[in-house]
């Protein structure tokens, strides 16, 4: 038996590396931009914040004009709604469903669009109970968390592939 196992621990490790497997790691972006100025109805919302941090770490600086940078990020509308999913037969709340979105657009100085104007919206649902009010909260606080943290690294991933548009002649 012992002897079948390191062929097979070989055989097996041989299989996942012919097939491409590699662990995630983090997302190295290299961004094709330097400079970035983000415009946002909220420029001190925990998802801008959350998106600053994750530029700079890319190496871009975020610039406090929209002259002094390339590239505009300009943030639409950055909302949150919460809804009842379902009640229990005495008309206590069993269930909500909770939502993130975020409208943006990123283009240049002469208004030319870099990349098409997107939409990321993202949902949760979560059982609830009345007596346990506080750890619901937080359990709330916590799926908004993960769907801003979600909603940046999808913006990042688009940024990744934005491309000057060609002129048009």
């Amino acid at each position: 038996m012992k002897k079948l196992r390191l062929p097979f621990l070989l055989a097996l490790i041989s299989f996942l590396t012919a097939c491409g497997f590699h662990l995630r790691g983090e997302a190295d972006y290299a961004l094709p931009f330097k400079t970035l100025y983000i415009q946002a109805p909220d420029a001190r919302s925990a998802f801008v914040n959350e998106l600053k941090r994750n530029l700079i770490a890319s190496n871009v600086q975020i610039v406090d004009a929209a002259e002094q940078s390339p590239l505009i990020l300009h943030i639409a509308s950055e909302d949150t709604h919460k809804q009842i999913l379902s009640l229990s037969a005495a008309g206590r709340v069993l269930e909500y469903r909770i939502q993130f979105q975020i409208a943006f657009r990123v283009y240049d100085a002469k208004q030319r669009d870099w990349m098409a104007p997107g939409e990321i919206t993202l949902q949760r649902s979560y059982t609830y109970d009345d007596s346990q009010v506080l750890a619901k909260a937080k359990e709330e606080a916590v799926l908004y968390q993960d769907m801003r943290t979600d909603a940046v690294q999808q913006i990042m991933r688009r940024l990744n592939r934005v491309k000057e548009p060609k002129a048009v002649e």
